[in-house]
């Protein structure tokens, strides 16, 4: 036994039981898939596909890919899935080196009002090997079509993205699709924060509309860490996409973990999960209220998903000091930059706040109601200690009442 690291975990669980995760990019598998992410798939090397490996004895590996990419089509209604993407970032990569040339120009939100560092930051791979250019939102802090279609216009790019990290209103697919047609474009949806929303019909699917869809498998989805990218019909992108794949980013599959995909999609098609998202969506948004009656206003006014992202104009909050200060009360989100932030990503004027992980562990939305109200008083007053208190002892009673997971051995 490994005691060391043993106890690293116990401190860890430990950890996860006595604080709330508000974190939009965090989420708590079920026991179930906990305890199945370490199953005997670890001990076989797979490279490959289905009917097509490297390696011998891949047999029942090929029936475990294959029910995860049967699952994965039936859940999300499309034609082709690849489920060995190791991370939302590597899909992501995969799709550019699939359609386009290295030097090729391709679109994405810019990372401060709401994108993700593989849509062209220029720290990212992506924009070391492709060239990219960046939309931003509007005045209003919502997504401007006409700024966009006229942004693509003028650079013709290969490749649009669509979907993002830390933007909160409902995404027009059809806008977009229109947008990549006029310019003869791929439109790629990146659902990994919204792909739970998006499996349980609470938010608008992008399958109708694009070329390809990447997501990650861990977030709303609320699977073990990874991704799938999948195409709604087109054969020939799909060939691409495996061979961008592997053997064009990746090695072999983790196939320990593309069985607890599989299982997890099985989860995902119940009516308890689509109950859940509901209750996530409906979270969000009354926090968001409850929020903005504080006077603690949201990037574009309001949310539609899992998630929304605190402003802070003045001088008394900045987001690495909400972030600290929520933290020392046992409620975790994180700093995030707002549209034209003043300040440096590693301060930012804003905080990050999603509701999937809260409500997994069984926060009711009045619980969540009373959570912002209380999480309001402390940001508003930070030099008030009772406030600080006040919201760490509901945290305390919270955790009590809802464990995580209580049968861990």
């Amino acid at each position: 036994m490994d005691h060391e690291i043993l106890t690293l975990l116990a401190k860890e669980h430990k950890r996860q039981q006595d604080q709330l995760s508000f974190i939009a990019s965090e989420n708590m598998v079920s026991e179930t898939l906990l305890r199945m992410q370490g199953n005997l798939a670890t001990n076989k090397y797979a490279e490959g596909y289905p009917g097509h490996r490297y390696y011998a004895g891949c047999e029942v590996l090929d029936e475990i890919e294959l029910c995860a990419i049967e699952r994965a089509k039936k859940l999300f209604n499309v034609e082709y899935v690849n489920v060995q993407p190791h991370a939302g970032a590597q899909a992501n990569l995969a799709v550019m080196l699939a359609l386009m040339n290295p030097g090729d120009v391709f679109m994405g939100l810019t990372l401060s009002h709401g994108g993700h560092l593989s849509h062209g930051h220029k720290v990212n791979i992506s924009s070391r090997c492709f060239r990219s250019v960046s939309y931003t939102l509007g005045d209003d802090e919502q997504l401007d079509y006409d700024q966009i279609l006229e942004i693509a216009k003028q650079h013709k790019p290969k490749l649009i993205i669509a979907g993002y990290s830390a933007y909160s209103r409902i995404i027009n697919w059809a806008k977009f699709r229109d947008i990549a047609d006029q310019v003869g474009a791929y439109l790629l949806a990146d659902i990994a924060h919204i792909s739970g929303l998006i499996a349980a019909g609470v938010f608008p699917s992008p399958v109708p509309y694009a070329h390809v869809i990447t997501t990650t498998t861990h977030k709303t989805l609320r699977g073990p860490r990874g991704a799938i990218i999948m195409t709604p019909q087109d054969s020939q992108i799909a060939k691409l996409i495996d061979k961008a794949v592997f053997p064009g980013t990746q090695g072999g599959p983790m196939m320990h973990t593309i069985a607890v995909k599989a299982m997890a999609f099985k989860e995902a098609m119940t009516d308890d999960f689509r109950l859940y998202q509901q209750q996530v969506l409906d979270g969000a948004k009354s926090m968001c209220q409850v929020f903005a009656n504080h006077g603690l206003h949201s990037v574009s006014g309001g949310t539609d998903s899992h998630q929304f992202t605190l402003k802070f104009r003045d001088n008394h909050m900045n987001g690495n000091k909400a972030e600290q200060l929520l933290a020392s009360a046992n409620v975790l989100v994180n700093k995030n930059t707002i549209p034209n932030d003043p300040l440096p990503p590693s301060i930012s004027s804003g905080i990050r706040i999603g509701t999937a992980a809260a409500v997994t562990r069984g926060l009711t939305s009045q619980d969540l109601v009373t959570l912002a109200e209380n999480i309001s008083m402390v940001l508003n007053n930070p030099q008030d200690s009772s406030e600080h208190d006040k919201l760490k002892q509901q945290v305390l009673s919270l955790t009590q009442t809802y464990p995580c997971y209580p049968d861990l051995d």
